[in-house]
């Protein structure tokens, strides 16, 4: 046998020493190899080829379509109504690109499309929470309705009545009407735990996108705890599956085919259309965090601690010595509030509460608004570099405190964040004075930073009026009506300059 035949053989006998295991344990298994590289959900749920259809024969039924009817005239002012959180300017999201589902549901039908619409309202989508035929959809499909009409996936139709809403988290509770002597138990789907979602896990849709009955769609969460500027509990689940006008109100589900999250928002293109990739869902968790309020008094009582607080910039930390930016600076403390009352002051860092740990300014209005009112609660902050401990007992958020709750993460038509000058902030910038409102931040693309803004200036004077501190710079930009133009007195560095700005 010569050297090169040799070779040959050689180099053959090897090849088949590579490919016989692999093709042996494929054989043998085809899903191994996917099965063993691929985790699905935290729990590590293989995937079958038939998963997706045993989760949508199981759980059609419980999916509903919730249409409304209403008299002509509050139909056309009530839910022709532009609903569209906004983005930051430049950002994918801005303007009319982000459209509320029920949004566009007058305006767009695919061609040839019979959705199940009534006269004189819209349409969109629920699901079936017990054997009593109580729903959750969003407030905004069943808002101002006069009836409220369901249709289950066998085209059976019911009457609905409201049992309680909560605009500020966009949920709303009904339930299904029926005779007496036909009372029988509904499907109903199980509500999961949100917070234990996994970017990447694979969940599943289901609704009425554009009145197409019971559509089911396939994706991944995108990403968790998405903020779309939609109200003080901004908290949204991203994902890419497929989801149009008609899925509001609709179920996001797990693997498991349990709830996870409620379809409510889209990203659209920039034609207007539908779906591009990017959804939002509210996080199951919230809706289950007030369903007991719904029920039983048919809106939702939230706690109230009663302060301004502020996100913490690295200037600012350096400013407090503090270690790290994590929690919220309180910028103010509502006279006689709770927080007022417990002895929490202006400069205070809060870092923990109801020994829940505060990461970021964001995180604090939803822990509180959790919170029972009358519960007495620890909370720590960091006053001077050193931690203190502080009994609070948390109050009713009453409706007019609701702009207090979002902390003084400011609702500004100009697009920057104030605060007051502690003494701390006046000795470490070099004030000479605590008077006026220090800007702490400034939102690129809006009237302040188009006007030229900055950060670190300080207010001291709104149309020619002073401003001492941000009670009264709310209070000034409160009476000023859109489309205004408003001279600002500005003290930069050892200089004061006027500054106009535009309110849009």
């Amino acid at each position: 046998m010569s050297l090169k035949v040799f070779k040959v053989l050689l180099s053959w006998f090897f090849l088949v020493g590579l490919c016989l295991p692999v093709s042996f344990n494929a054989g043998s298994n085809p899903y191994l190899l996917i099965n063993q590289t691929w985790a699905l959900s935290s729990e590590s749920i293989p995937l079958t080829s038939n998963i997706f259809v045993d989760i949508a024969k199981r759980q059609n039924p419980a999916v509903v379509n919730v249409s409304v009817r209403a008299k002509r005239e509050k139909t056309r002012r009530q839910f022709n109504k532009p609903r569209s959180p906004q983005f930051p300017p430049g950002s994918p999201g801005q303007g009319d690109q982000f459209r509320d589902f029920y949004d566009k549901f007058f305006r767009q039908q695919p061609p040839g499309s019979k959705p199940k619409a009534p006269r004189g309202g819209g349409s969109g989508s629920g699901f079936i929470i017990d054997v009593d035929g109580h729903i959750l959809t969003n407030n905004h499909v069943v808002e101002g309705a006069d009836e409220i009409i369901v249709i289950l996936d066998d085209d059976k139709e019911y009457t609905a009545k409201l049992i309680g809403t909560d605009p500020k988290t966009d949920i709303a509770l009904i339930k299904i009407t029926q005779e007496k002597d036909k009372n029988k138990p509904f499907p109903f789907l199980s509500m999961g735990n949100s917070d234990k979602l996994e970017v990447g896990e694979w969940v599943l849709a289901i609704g009425n996108p554009f009145g197409l009955s019971h559509t089911v769609t396939v994706g991944v969460v995108s990403a968790k705890n998405r903020s779309i500027n939609a109200g003080p509990y901004d908290e949204f689940i991203q994902t890419d599956a497929s989801i149009n006008p008609g899925n509001s109100g609709g179920p996001l589900m797990n693997i498991k085919g349990e709830v996870i999250g409620i379809n409510t928002a889209i990203i659209s293109g920039p034609s207007g259309g539908g779906n591009v990739g990017i959804g939002f869902a509210i996080p199951v968790n919230v809706a289950k965090s007030i369903l007991t309020d719904l029920r039983e008094n048919g809106k939702v009582t939230r706690g109230w601690l009663g302060v301004m607080i502020q996100k913490i910039s690295p200037e600012l930390a350096k400013s407090f010595s503090l270690k790290d930016n994590k929690g919220a600076l309180v910028g103010d403390v509502i006279p006689d509030g709770p927080a007022f009352k417990a002895g929490i002051k202006r400069g205070d860092v809060i870092v923990q509460f109801n020994e829940r740990e505060v990461t970021s300014v964001e995180q604090l209005p939803k822990i509180v608004a959790q919170t029972n009112p009358e519960t007495d609660v620890k909370v720590v902050v960091i006053r001077d570099g050193v931690p203190l401990t502080l009994n609070v007992r948390i109050a009713v958020l009453k409706e007019g405190e609701q702009k207090l709750a979002r902390q003084g993460i400011a609702e500004d038509p100009l697009g920057l964040q104030g605060q007051d000058i502690t003494p701390e902030l006046a000795q470490s910038m070099g004030l000479e004075t605590e008077e006026g409102v220090l800007v702490s931040d400034v939102i690129a693309g809006q009237g302040a930073a188009e006007a030229g803004i900055k950060r670190g200036d300080v207010i001291t004077e709104i149309d020619r009026k002073p401003v001492k501190n941000m009670t009264e710079y709310s209070h000034s930009l409160g009476i000023i009506k859109k489309g205004r133009t408003v001279l600002f007195l500005i003290r930069r560095g050892g200089t004061t300059i006027y500054i106009a700005v535009k309110i849009k």
